[in-house]
């Protein structure tokens, strides 16, 4: 059973704390990255600088990221610089924008035996995992799942899990989509190959406000229909993304139906069953209010 720390308070400060808490079980060592969405032009609900540059800071951290494979204002790597500027952002590396490589997948694995990840990976030695928690249109929802697979890759990384593994063509993979469940479980698979890369040196924090249905990722994203849950964290991926999700399920909020429909609609927990089958986490939590 796993640790899941948690703060109803979403501030710069609460955001330190629940990482000083988090950082006696595992402390982050070396150069950091922090991983995260900046944000597509247009959008509004990403995880704002002034709420995240305090931490940032704190531990000399820098903001990684990686093209999108969707078109947009973050394919190009020019325009998704420009993006980041205007979203108010500093301090931000384009993992992939002076190429990729290949890290294998963990056994186990069912549609994919590489997960494709930008370059500048090799530039860190550990990874803060900081994730907006919302909906998200294919996925069901984004958490630190989302944000360790399709956040990480590059952006045939990005077409290669949502191909489930098939192929790196752009319109060939929006065209023929797979089954919904195969494209969930490669989101894990591609998890699995960061977490074995980074020798585990990485820890997790989901941010649960502007409850959206849609991601960050869209450009004009449905407002929230539900109040913010708080701030989330653990060493465990799986259980961070199982305690959200029960979060949303158990809220007291009537908004929360329009959420809730998403994620089950796009069976979204399939993503933490098959990351908990590979052996990332576990779905047993315990929940430690700071």
């Amino acid at each position: 059973m796993s640790n899941v720390y948690f703060t109803k308070e979403i501030t710069p400060s609460s955001l330190i704390k629940i990482y000083d808490v988090l950082s006696k079980e595992k402390s982050l060592n070396g150069k950091i990255g922090v991983k995260m969405s900046t944000g597509e032009r247009g959008g509004n609900n990403y995880l704002h600088p002034e709420l995240i540059n305090d931490l940032i800071n704190k531990i000399n951290g820098r903001i990684i990221e990686c093209n999108t494979a969707y078109g947009g204002s973050r394919q190009d790597t020019k325009d998704h610089y420009e993006t980041i500027k205007e979203h108010g952002f500093t301090n931000v590396d384009i993992m992939d924008e002076d190429g990729e490589f290949s890290i294998p997948t963990r056994k186990g694995s069912i549609h994919l035996d590489r997960d494709i990840v930008g370059d500048h990976l090799k530039n860190y030695d550990s990874i803060l995992m900081l994730s907006h928690f919302k909906g998200h249109q294919m996925g069901g929802f984004g958490g630190a799942l989302k944000n360790m697979s399709i956040g990480v890759a590059s952006h045939n990384g990005k077409l290669n899990i949502h191909s489930a593994g098939r192929t790196l063509d752009q319109e060939d993979t929006w065209a023929n989509l797979p089954a919904q469940d195969d494209f969930l479980e490669s989101m894990a698979e591609a998890c699995s190959a960061v977490v074995d890369y980074m020798n585990n040196n990485i820890i997790y924090i989901n941010v649960a406000n502007r409850l959206s249905v849609d991601c960050d990722c869209d450009s004009n994203p449905s407002e929230p229909e539900m109040a913010d849950l708080g701030i989330f964290a653990s060493i465990d991926p799986v259980a961070l993304d199982q305690a959200c999700y029960d979060a949303v399920k158990n809220s007291n909020d009537p908004g929360k139906k329009a959420l809730i429909e998403r994620m089950d609609s796009r069976h979204a927990i399939r993503t933490v069953e098959h990351a908990c089958e590979l052996g990332l986490g576990s779905r047993e939590y315990k929940i430690v209010e700071i």
